[in-house]
């Protein structure tokens, strides 16, 4: 529910996750554009900076209860894995364009396992399927501007293990708890990669300080404030605003990495998140949250 003495709260806690959602991709491409460090070390670290701040939020709230379950070892390495090919895809990819491939495969995810749970499409839901579909193929079209395929699929695997972590995560009593420990439960797949990757890691100040960052910051405040901010939001509403998150982390790409953008990329944005919108208004028009 909308706090109705001060009203203001949901629109800026909305503005603030969805700028530190867009914060994780350029946060991202500048530690590894810059070779500030590794890819596996910026997920390392990313990682344990993310639950050492959740926990501390957690216990900070005095939401210390043990009862039942929270989180799950299949949501942890949901967890893992789309932030370990989130990590590898940015090697190549550019700021904006990784962050359309992101969020495109999480909403693509979750409307084809409706699909293949039963629930039928309107056609208007098939049109933005289609849509969203054809700017996916627009995007990685052969040419001097395409995305490299190595990180179109890694990022594309990183938005359907966070589409998957979503839809495992909708019945969540308590999110924020629930996060916290599924970072936990993805702890010992960290402690092998680190095992694995320690003799090849490559690590500066600055790229670590970008990974915690990354992690702490931009991942951990961050889905504490859309939590917050999702008491005041529809799921329909929900769904939308983060539609936006591409388009933040774009201009994010130009002005602070020094991206250029490129036609390809704001075509394939409209085609693919104008598909999605479509999808999502068709079956749930946008609602009042009060």
């Amino acid at each position: 529910m909308v706090d109705r003495k001060n009203p203001v709260n949901t629109p800026i806690l909305t503005i603030l996750a969805l700028c530190a959602f867009a914060a994780n991709s350029v946060l991202c491409r500048l530690a590894l554009g810059q070779e500030a460090i590794d890819a596996a070390s910026f997920t390392i670290v990313r990682m344990i900076s993310g639950v050492l701040i959740l926990f501390l939020i957690v216990a900070l709230q005095g939401k210390r209860t043990f009862k039942g379950t929270a989180g799950s070892w299949q949501s942890g390495f949901m967890l893992f894995l789309y932030a370990l090919t989130f990590s590898f895809a940015y090697i190549s990819l550019d700021t904006g364009t990784g962050a359309l491939i992101l969020f495109g495969s999480v909403q693509i995810t979750m409307i084809l396992v409706s699909i293949v749970s039963g629930n039928r499409l309107y056609p208007t839901e098939w049109l933005g399927v289609l849509i969203a579909f054809i700017g996916f193929v627009y995007l990685v079209l052969p040419g001097v501007s395409a995305p490299p395929m190595a990180g179109f699929l890694l990022m594309t695997s990183a938005g359907i293990a966070w589409g998957i972590y979503t839809l495992r995560g909708r019945e969540s009593i308590n999110p924020l708890m629930d996060t916290a420990y599924n970072f936990a439960y993805a702890i010992p797949l960290v402690i092998v990669l680190f095992l694995v990757t320690f003799d090849t890691a490559e690590l500066t100040p600055k790229g670590v300080a970008l990974s915690a960052l990354s992690g702490g910051l931009a991942s951990g405040v961050g889905y504490t404030i859309w939590y917050a901010a999702l008491r005041g939001l529809t799921s329909t509403q929900a769904a939308v605003v983060q539609l936006s998150v591409p388009v933040i982390a774009a201009f994010g790409g130009i002005v602070i990495v020094s991206e250029p953008l490129t036609a390809r990329l704001a075509i394939a944005t409209l085609f693919i998140l104008g598909g999605i919108l479509v999808v999502i208004l068709s079956r749930h028009p946008i609602q009042s949250a009060n």
